[in-house]
């Protein structure tokens, strides 16, 4: 096991590393930027190196600085968090090539990952079901057009490069598509220095599953059991639950081999999520793999017991996984909603300022992983995500009333943020019956304008 970690992320997800480093005795060491040089949790790290400006561009994604500071408190390994480098395979290298471990999967399997129209491929190889779509990527929008007339309308152009929502643009027509491939292109650009786009057939009121898995580098390969991540604004996940209300148990026993076939088809090592969409007639669909720990990570640590930050650790430093497939148990149900400063009502608008007050829940089945506090300025140059609110119950019902009370407890004043609509989804009867889609957040506000 590593005796000291470097945390090169920020907020919330690098006060939950944090955290396990010191359960397990790994001192740490956290990087900041100039804007986040009042985060509370430098105080919990046994060192703190601040490595910029607040622009991320500056700090959290400045590679040769962050080097630097692992080089100068002479740690063992890098974790990357989610977002920022997690899923940078250089940065993977980098490490690699100054003898410091990265706590992730090998480049070569984060580079294959992050080209989605690559691993599209790898998943046809395998026999796993894929979207109908172009073979590879699209050049023009001719091309896009040529392939959208041939799997028919509506269709998704997709950022070849990368995910998050970045790059990603439906059409329903010839002139949107071509519309829509120009400003694609941009976002993928900006987005991961990577224009590249290709097209799917456009699966509506689609469900969004996903799958947890581990492997080592021996092959020995778990999951530990599913998502659901359908309630998303601009394939934007803002609400997940493990497990998945509503799905068949022969169809979730599918999707599970199917994303240990990928794991192993890819000699996959570390944590990773493998995505699925799931049509109204339970028929699914592979559409791509995120090679890091997830935001909503937090939902299968609830219902299984399990911390997949110290299961990373462990894999990361050579160990072996002592999980055995039967085993491992998912019970109850877990929830988990993003607060995030933004304003619901008028567009999501960010809101970054101060933090004048803040309640945070509490009670059994409550869990708040946050690194906000009264008196906190959430700055601007960052994703707006301030915390995420948890609750794990025995049965669904229990679970959305118990998210219920913990969302009226959880007070944020000062900025706006996302409470309110968690609210009013929470109280959707459709919502509360488990029928989602990822079209849910749309009709809920075009019902409700």
């Amino acid at each position: 096991m590593f005796s000291r970690i470097l945390i090169a992320n920020r907020g919330e997800i690098a006060l939950r590393i944090i955290r396990t480093c010191k359960e397990h005795g790994i001192e740490t060491v956290v990087v900041y930027s100039e804007a986040d040089r009042s985060a509370l949790y430098l105080g919990l790290a046994d060192y703190a190196v601040c490595i910029g400006p607040g622009p991320s561009s500056e700090s959290y994604l400045n590679i040769p600085r962050i080097i630097s500071a692992a080089e100068i408190t002479d740690v063992e390994a890098i974790h990357p968090g989610c977002g920022f480098l997690a899923e940078n395979a250089h940065f993977a290298e980098v490490c690699e090539s100054s003898n410091i471990r990265f706590i992730g999967p090998p480049p070569e399997v984060i580079k294959l990952c992050g080209n989605k129209a690559q691993a599209i491929e790898v998943a046809k190889q395998n026999k796993i079901p894929t979207v109908p779509g172009s073979d590879g990527i699209v050049q023009t929008p001719e091309e896009a057009i040529a392939v959208a007339r041939k799997i028919d309308y509506p269709v998704i152009l997709k950022a070849a490069g990368g995910g998050g929502g970045k790059g990603m643009r439906v059409a329903h027509n010839d002139m949107t598509l071509r519309n829509n491939f120009f400003l694609a292109q941009r976002e993928a650009e900006a987005a991961f220095k990577d224009p590249s786009l290709y097209v799917e057939k456009y699966i509506e009121r689609a469900r969004h599953i996903e799958v947890q898995i581990l492997r080592d580098s021996d092959g020995n390969c778990v999951h530990l059991g599913m998502r659901d991540c359908s309630l998303q604004r601009r394939h934007q996940k803002l609400v997940e639950e493990s497990p998945p209300p509503n799905l068949p148990s022969r169809v979730a026993d599918a999707i599970t081999h199917a994303a240990i076939k990928f794991a192993n088809a890819v000699n996959y090592v570390n944590a990773g999520t493998v995505e699925f969409l799931v049509d109204h007639r339970h028929r699914f669909y592979f559409i791509e793999v995120n090679a890091r720990l997830q935001v909503e990570h937090p939902v299968t640590e609830m219902v299984t017991g399990l911390d997949l930050v110290y299961q990373q650790i462990r894999i990361a430093s050579g160990g072996k996984i002592r999980l055995k497939q039967s085993r491992i148990e998912n019970r109850g149900v877990a929830i988990e909603c993003r607060i995030n400063a933004e304003d619901p009502d008028d567009g999501f608008k960010p809101s970054p300022g101060t933090v004048k007050f803040f309640n945070p829940p509490g009670g059994p089945g409550v869990r708040m992983d946050t690194h906000i506090y009264s008196g906190y300025t959430v700055p601007p140059y960052y994703d707006p995500l301030i915390g995420k609110l948890i609750v794990h119950a025995e049965k669904r019902p229990e679970a959305i009333n118990l998210m219920r009370r913990a969302l009226d407890e959880t007070i944020i004043e000062g900025i706006k943020t996302t409470i309110p609509l968690y609210r009013a989804i929470f109280g959707n009867e459709r919502y509360r019956q488990g029928d989602v889609d990822t079209g849910f957040i749309e009709s809920l506000y075009a019902s409700n304008p």
